[in-house]
């Protein structure tokens, strides 16, 4: 895994240095885990440019899970409404705030198990939370990391849970805090779904997808 890791990001520095994904930017010393909690939900089906413009416009004015809680769904749509499917979302993150704020004392919880249990929070979210705010190992599997998990032959999966289930068998621990956040850069910017860019890969030689390409 070091190789593959290191091959993806010697590839996007020569070809284009590539940005911080979103969450990584998302991450606040004032708002903490909190900020990426709320921007992992909001993410979903969202572009990471709009994700990270709305989240920190929404904690320019919602500053911790208390304020939020508070806060009138009609005034967060305002602030969320370039973020997909921004009404279902706006009443979201505002349930998850007041469970935040009442239940946790306004500290985000840093177990899986608890993390999943509240509103629109799935494994993904979960994950996303313990890597990116708490720097704790996890394997978030979006589109970016089954894709190219199953285009190396890393894995031969069906959907993202299983993903992630053969990713934690076959993958030292050591390596999973890096995994999302080189996997989804390159499949940003070089592995991407239609018309990836084998040409310039440096890991295309232990790629299945390009040797089953050249073959045919």
């Amino acid at each position: 895994m070091e190789k593959i890791l290191r091959g993806m990001k010697d590839t996007m520095n020569a070809v284009k240095p590539p940005r911080i994904t979103a969450l990584r930017d998302l991450h606040d010393a004032e708002t903490g885990p909190f900020s990426i909690l709320i921007g992992t939900i909001l993410s979903a089906r969202t572009k990471d440019e709009a994700t990270t413009k709305a989240v920190k416009e929404l904690f320019l004015k919602y500053k911790n899970p208390k304020e939020l809680a508070s806060a009138k769904v009609k005034d967060v749509e305002k602030i969320i409404k370039s973020i997909g499917f921004f009404h279902v979302k706006s009443k979201r993150i505002i349930e998850v705030a007041k469970i935040i704020h009442t239940k946790y004392k306004g500290k985000v919880p840093d177990d899986l198990p608890t993390l999943i249990e509240l509103p629109g929070v799935g494994r993904k979210t979960a994950n996303c939370v313990l890597v990116y705010a708490f720097e704790k190992p996890a394997i978030p599997v979006d589109i970016h990391v089954h894709r190219i998990s199953n285009r190396l032959g890393l894995v031969d999966t069906r959907n993202p849970e299983e993903t992630e289930q053969e990713l934690m068998k076959k993958i030292q621990k050591k390596y999973w805090i890096d995994i999302n956040d080189t996997f989804v850069m390159y499949g940003q910017n070089i592995c991407k779904p239609i018309s990836p860019m084998c040409d310039v890969c440096k890991i295309k030689k232990s790629c299945k997808y390009y040797k089953s390409k050249i073959a045919s």
